[in-house]
């Protein structure tokens, strides 16, 4: 674990893309959709059951979101335990689905964690955690929220576009981009296939070709995942194009944009993830300037979705890896995210350094 530390700088090292979640039992603002609770919406139903337990707060008396807050606190102590001192986590805010008109569309929203309640969290927990601003572009009052979110100190902005009902191609965006341009704000966008999270399914608005709009503005935009689950359709091709590979519309908007795209790696090691675009980004040392680590917390923590030995099969974790790093994850899936992603191996390559000192695109 100490070892995972080496040739790192700790105290610039963030985790660039970790969800604040919980039920809003403590006047936090957080909106769960009552069909969530219920079982006659199985799969909603398993989700949110799968996030809680993730965080391990699902059978937590009291407080549940101020369980989870704590729950985050004892994994960074962990890895602070290890030799991180300075580590830090950015929190997303995460905003609601909006209808066409801009107003907020509840019943197509699972959950809603308010940018207020995500500051105050930061704020008072300064030493572990960052914050991320979530806010709809179609609102009428979105700019305004985004120099509030400016002045109160976030470091970006989040989007879910399948989820919120966003299309990062629209004109309707401009002035949202022309604001964080000009702001230097980065926005992180969910690209590729959506599973953890419903909503407006308009899957179509994840597809990587869509960011073009915000790369063109001048916006310096981080693709989540790097886009690496999932089919899209080949725009350059028609609007009815081809479905092809997304994270190949990924590779190619990645090395267009060379001066303000980049992709953040958090989630890349699941097993439904892990493969051909693993190997590649772990391969291509050119691409390692322009990548950030991140754990999707708290998905680390949900077991069926990891598997150390499915990595050891595709010979990018040795195997004599694979007992410590799964004792690791039983205690700290936080720590285990991070000590499997520094062992990772392809062809004799690793991540650099870069790839996990991520404060510097965070704080200029």
């Amino acid at each position: 674990m100490r070892a995972a530390w080496d040739g790192l700088d700790a105290s610039r090292v963030w985790d660039s893309h970790a969800h604040l979640i919980g039920t809003g039992d403590s006047n936090s603002g957080i909106y769960v959709n009552p069909r969530t609770e219920s079982l006659l919406n199985p799969g909603e139903y398993a989700r949110r059951l799968f996030f809680l337990n993730a965080g391990c707060v699902h059978e937590e008396k009291g407080s549940i979101d101020r369980a989870y807050v704590e729950r985050m606190h004892n994994l960074v102590d962990g890895l602070i335990a290890t030799g991180g001192r300075g580590f830090k986590m950015v929190l997303f805010a995460f905003e609601r689905a909006h209808d066409d008109r801009g107003e907020p569309d509840l019943r197509n929203s699972m959950f809603y964690v308010p940018d207020a309640y995500t500051r105050d969290i930061a704020r008072k927990h300064s030493e572990y955690f960052a914050w991320a601003a979530s806010i709809h572009p179609h609102r009428s009052d979105a700019l305004e929220a985004l120099e509030r979110a400016r002045k109160d100190g976030a470091v970006a902005v989040k989007w879910l576009p399948s989820a919120m009902n966003i299309d990062p191609a629209s004109k309707r965006c401009d002035a949202f981009y022309d604001f964080l341009s000009k702001n230097k704000i980065p926005l992180i966008v969910h690209a590729g296939e959506e599973r953890a999270v419903t909503g407006s399914e308009k899957h179509d608005y994840g597809n990587p070709l869509r960011l073009r709009r915000p790369l063109d503005a001048g916006v310096r935009v981080v693709v989540a995942h790097c886009a690496s689950m999932g089919e899209d359709r080949d725009l350059d091709k028609g609007e009815q194009g081809p479905y092809v590979d997304s994270f190949s519309l990924f590779v190619r908007v990645f090395e267009k944009y060379e001066k303000n795209c980049y992709g953040d790696i958090s989630a890349m090691t699941q097993r439904n993830r892990a493969g051909p675009s693993l190997v590649r980004v772990v391969e291509t040392a050119e691409w390692h300037s322009r990548l950030l680590n991140g754990s999707d917390y708290p998905l680390p923590g949900l077991m069926p979705v990891f598997s150390v030995d499915y990595l050891v099969s595709l010979k990018l974790l040795p195997e004599n890896a694979a007992p410590v790093l799964k004792e690791i994850r039983l205690h700290n899936p936080l720590l285990f995210d991070f000590v499997a992603k520094r062992a990772l191996r392809s062809n004799g390559k690793a991540f650099s350094a870069r790839v996990f000192e991520t404060r510097g695109f965070f704080v200029r």
